[in-house]
């Protein structure tokens, strides 16, 4: 399965259980990730926990009134079909309730700084 997927999955299926955290396998991009989740406020905190192998992120989860603010995510990517846009067909998602995070030339960034750059790549994931 698509190592981004699966981020996404535990983090949606930790929040539907109330969890307050939750500790998943390292990598340079879901760390990057994470870090743009965090920015927007979508999830409460991300560290980097161990070392070599045994390295994990640990994701500080957040909520609103007892309800999580990750409700629910669309990859849109995948390891099979990869989908890229230039910057100028970037749009805005779920009137602004959601995001979108695009791998640019520049790094991974959400659709807004991405548009505000000029810059287009990869669209990974629409979170909601």
């Amino acid at each position: 399965m698509d190592p981004i997927a699966e981020m996404l999955n535990q983090i949606k299926n930790a929040q539907m259980v109330s969890k307050e955290t939750v500790s998943l396998p390292f990598s340079n991009f879901k760390y990057k990730l994470a870090q743009i989740l965090e920015k927007n406020h979508f999830i409460e905190k991300v560290e980097k926990k161990g070392r070599g192998i045994k390295r994990t992120l640990e994701v500080g989860l957040k909520y609103e009134d007892k309800e999580p603010l990750i409700s629910n995510f669309k990859k849109i990517s995948r390891p099979g079909q990869r989908i890229f846009l230039p910057a100028k067909k970037i749009k805005s998602t779920r009137k602004g309730r959601g995001m979108v995070i695009i791998s640019t030339s520049q790094g991974l960034m959400s659709a807004l700084e991405a548009r505000r750059n000029r810059l287009g790549g990869e669209v990974i994931c629409e979170i909601w």
